[in-house]
């Protein structure tokens, strides 16, 4: 299954979502093969690893490639996943745990492996045909003043919590929940406010802000398989969601940026994607250079970068060298005079006067 899923994404040319045909066809495909074949062949398709593979794991491999990449179009496109899958898939593992017979939990779990499927399959794009035509126009205007309001509350929630006492009473008092409850919180506090700030980040032509949510999410994804994967044996253990909790506001708020830190030493060295996150990072300082310095002055920085990567441990490689000759390039640029108020100019005016000291 996650070979059908991983060949189907590279292999096929993505269409948006566009033909409706397809749309067809694929529901028709989906409910034949989840009701008619055999619960013998199903309990082996349809399972809890294969939807995890396909609605969590692949998505986490593609959405770290896509922000290893120079490209910006894959960043959008996987977020607009992760709004919605990522999302979905959080919220729906309690179900296959209440269901009961082999046959409705086949159902069941087929029924999701189709539609996290369906969301980045090329020739359905279903997340891009939601975010179109549903995220974007209906809850895109009335998230962005709620996203507004939610980060001063998280500014004063954040002051707040820094005293103590409020933080020891409220930990007593979510040590006394449910385990169930617990878990609802600690998902809740990893999607609720990121979902709100991911959809506003995809409306905006910026990338920036779309890289880091996706990051979030690709990161968040790994945590949250770790809880689903460990919270039978340690969910009853008392700190075990005040732990998962912590953890994902570590990774979730700027002030932290714990999930970039996090992307970078664990889950890129994981993928093996060091090289592209490198080259991406190096365009992402051309372009920023390009547009704080003047072009000559970008010009001459970009030359003495490329002299030191060029360098193999040679003298004129040495960054002091190159520190020293990058200042004296700047002096060899000319400085227009400036003329100072009160009629004085910006050069020093050598001539004696009555004032003058003669020793």
């Amino acid at each position: 299954v996650l070979a059908v899923a991983s060949l189907s994404y590279t292999r096929l040319e993505p269409n948006r979502g566009t033909d409706w045909k397809i749309h067809a066809a694929y529901l028709a495909i989906a409910i034949c093969s989840v009701v008619f074949i055999p619960e013998s062949i199903a309990s082996y398709i349809f399972t809890e690893l294969t939807v995890t593979l396909v609605g969590c794991v692949y998505p986490i491999y593609r959405a770290t490639k896509a922000v290893c990449t120079p490209d910006d179009d894959d960043d959008k496109e996987w977020l607009q996943f992760w709004m919605l899958g990522g999302v979905m898939f959080m919220l729906t593992t309690w179900v296959d745990d209440v269901i009961q017979a082999d046959k409705a939990n086949s159902v069941w779990l087929g029924s999701l492996l189709f539609a996290f499927f369906w969301l980045y399959f090329p020739l359905t794009c279903g997340a891009l045909l939601i975010y179109d035509n549903v995220t974007e126009p209906l809850l895109g205007p009335r998230l962005r003043p709620l996203q507004r309001k939610m980060n001063n509350f998280i500014t004063y929630l954040y002051q707040t919590l820094a005293n103590a006492v409020h933080l020891y009473l409220l930990w007593i008092i979510f040590m006394f929940l449910p385990a169930g409850l617990k878990r609802v919180i600690a998902i809740a506090i990893g999607t609720v406010y990121p979902f709100i700030c991911s959809v506003t980040a995809a409306a905006t032509d910026e990338i920036e802000d779309d890289t880091y949510w996706l990051t979030y999410w690709a990161v968040f994804g790994c945590l949250f398989l770790l809880m689903d994967l460990f919270e039978t044996w340690l969910g009853r253990i008392p700190g075990f969601y005040t732990l998962v909790i912590f953890t994902t506001i570590y990774l979730m708020l700027p002030m932290f940026r714990g999930a970039d830190k996090v992307f970078r030493k664990i889950l890129v060295p994981l993928a093996g994607l060091q090289e592209l996150l490198i080259l991406r990072d190096s365009i992402q300082i051309k372009k920023q250079m390009l547009k704080d310095l003047d072009p000559e002055r970008a010009r001459i920085v970009r030359k003495h970068i490329a002299k030191f990567f060029d360098g193999d441990g040679d003298h004129d490689a040495d960054p002091a060298v190159l520190k020293g000759e990058l200042m004296q390039s700047w002096s060899a640029i000319r400085i227009p005079k400036i003329k100072l108020p009160f009629g004085k100019s910006s050069k020093d005016d050598d001539t004696p006067t009555e004032t003058t000291n003669l020793v």
